[in-house]
């Protein structure tokens, strides 16, 4: 009778939204600039309805692009007529929705308290916003909630604060901004327990929290987040309507004010990357940029991406290094040699630019710009197995080496104050 149940849960909880069947993720291997700018012109051809997850670049690293089911054999002519290898990362994308969806329908108890909360598999935003309260309620005096704007939608952007003290510089992390993965808000609910957890227990984090506030933001997109969760899993942008088209959202990592509008952004509104209409247009960047502006000495800005597994650095929209890229270059890589002596795993490091690709319009490089020295983006799991749906499984093992990664970066900032 349960498994009726789970069945059941299962149907209504998909009912309605947009399915994939019979969707596949290539990964494509160009091996010259001529097949790069082929890729290109057939990501630029929106009536195929492709979803480029690393968007072709130059021939130093792989294309990955989902493919509806009703472009497979027009995009595999493609791709055959031009001698552009490809292979089958994800065969059929609804079939890993379906296991994540089972693996969330599994026993969920509503947990009484932080201890009882589920770090192993995804949550709603209801979820994670009740658990956010309840971290608030078990820790008075140590950590506090700062709604620091709304969303499109009308939803609080909440942010956790954890203080010891008044008047303190800030550190700042936040997770989510590009709503589909998950597995970056997964890792924020397990970073705010670890920091409950640690503190007074753990010299250095004690150490740093003597000096600095660390601010939280989990669900830094909840419109687009919520929407994942409803209606369309690979749901990446914002969910305000553009003007003068059908198409909904903006790409909230194009859309700061550094070197807006350049190469790296696009200025079609059905993009995935599209910049908006101006710079800080949407709710959920500005409200960032009204809270970095108010505090003043924010001294670390972090904001955790996936997947790819890289450490990134300012800056994406110009090729000139930024004036502190020797020292950034140092902490990303004691950074991410704390991550790999977790698990193994193995993360590129440098800047936007040199590292992934050209992106104008980025949070980190707005952030460097005001004078927030370490600046960094993390890529987290995979290398594109999973891509945006990474197994649950994977959630803990992926929060605990980046933690440690995090804790290497403000380990740094504590011992270098500016």
């Amino acid at each position: 009778m349960r498994g009726l149940w789970v069945l059941l849960a299962l149907f209504v909880a998909v009912f309605g939204k947009e399915t994939f069947e019979g969707q596949q993720v290539l990964r494509i291997t160009a091996v010259n600039e001529a097949q790069i700018n082929l890729l290109k012109e057939l990501s630029a051809n929106e009536d195929l309805g492709l979803d480029f997850w690393m968007e072709p670049v130059d021939e130093s690293l792989p294309v990955d692009v989902r493919v509806p089911f009703h472009s497979l054999q027009a995009v595999r002519a493609f791709l055959g007529y031009h001698e552009i290898h490809y292979e089958i990362m994800i065969q059929d994308l609804q079939d890993l929705l379906d296991e994540e969806q089972r693996e969330m329908m599994k026993l969920k108890a509503q947990p009484r308290s932080s201890d009882d909360y589920n770090y192993a598999i995804y949550h709603t935003l209801n979820e994670i916003n009740s658990f956010i309260d309840m971290l608030v309620q078990e820790n008075p005096g140590f950590v506090s909630k700062i709604v620091i704007g709304k969303s499109y939608e009308g939803r609080p952007l909440n942010v956790l604060k954890f203080s010891t003290g008044a008047n303190r510089p800030g550190l700042w992390i936040d997770t989510g901004i590009h709503s589909r993965e998950w597995v970056t808000q997964a890792s924020g609910t397990w970073f705010a327990k670890k920091i409950v957890t640690d503190y007074g227990r753990d010299t250095e984090l004690t150490s740093i929290l003597k000096n600095y506030d660390i601010f939280l933001e989990i669900v830094t997109n909840p419109d687009g987040f919520q929407f994942t969760h409803t209606s369309n899993r690979m749901w990446r942008k914002t969910r305000k309507p553009n003007s003068g088209s059908s198409c909904i959202g903006v790409d909230p990592n194009r859309n700061w004010d550094a070197g807006f509008g350049g190469p790296g952004a696009s200025s079609s509104p059905c993009s995935e990357t599209y910049r908006g209409p101006y710079a800080h247009s949407e709710s959920e960047v500005k409200a960032i940029v009204d809270f970095v502006k108010s505090h003043g000495r924010i001294k670390a800005f972090v904001s955790i991406h996936s997947y790819s597994q890289m450490l990134l650095y300012p800056y994406g929209y110009t090729s000139t290094p930024c004036k502190d890229n020797a020292e950034l270059h140092e902490v990303a890589g004691k950074a991410i040699t704390a991550l790999k002596s977790l698990y193994n795993t193995q993360y590129s490091y440098g800047s936007i630019i040199t590292t992934i690709y050209q992106a104008s319009g980025g949070t980190i490089d707005w952030t460097y710009n005001q004078g927030i020295k370490y600046s960094f983006t993390f890529e987290l799991r995979d290398t594109g197995r999973y891509g945006f749906i990474l197994p649950a499984s994977q959630i803990l093992p992926t929060a605990q080496e980046t933690w440690l990664a995090l804790m290497a970066i403000m380990k740094h900032a504590n011992n270098n104050p500016y």
